[in-house]
């Protein structure tokens, strides 16, 4: 079985421990890394044509602004095609509740008919908000797993909750 790891993840500053932090590397990033590797996988990254601001709250006012909006942020490009997997990871932050609005654009571009989903959010307190249930709805026909909700905070230090949750 093909599997494939789709992440998005904010590079700039986040909210870690109860305070903030500019970091090089989004937390779920880390661990969509982790998981190509622990699952010998290929591996997308999206990414939106326009830049989320650096600053956590300018990011946070855009990503809600978004989605009472209902926008879909332009994607830089896509896989030419995901018939060949058949199991999908996909790593996101949980912004405002749910998975951010640039990867519905991701999930709206492709039929999942079928394919193994596995929703694994990263946050600071919110758990997996609505993620799973909104992945449901946009991917009807896939058979979305329960989901993983990683503290960002803890991303570098996850490893075996990943290979338990992996394994499944």
């Amino acid at each position: 079985m093909k599997t494939l790891v789709v992440y998005f993840s904010h590079i700039g500053e986040t909210y870690f421990d109860n305070g903030i932090r500019l970091v090089q590397k989004g937390n779920a990033e880390i661990i969509a890394e982790k998981a190509q590797r622990i699952l010998g996988s290929d591996i997308f990254h999206i990414e939106t044509i326009k830049s989320y601001p650096v600053n956590y709250k300018a990011c946070c006012d855009e990503a809600l602004i978004e989605q009472k909006n209902g926008e879909f942020p332009e994607l830089k490009n896509y896989p030419s095609s995901i018939d060949e997997y058949e199991k999908f990871v996909f790593v996101y932050p949980c912004w405002w509740g749910t998975v951010p609005q640039a990867f519905f654009t991701f999930l709206s571009h492709y039929d999942f008919s079928d394919k193994e989903i596995y929703p694994i959010c990263t946050h600071e307190g919110s758990g997996m908000g609505r993620s799973e249930s909104d992945i449901e709805r946009v991917c009807a026909s896939a058979i979305v797993k329960s989901g993983l909700a990683v503290r960002g905070s803890k991303a570098n230090e996850c490893d075996d909750l990943l290979k338990d949750y992996l394994g499944k």
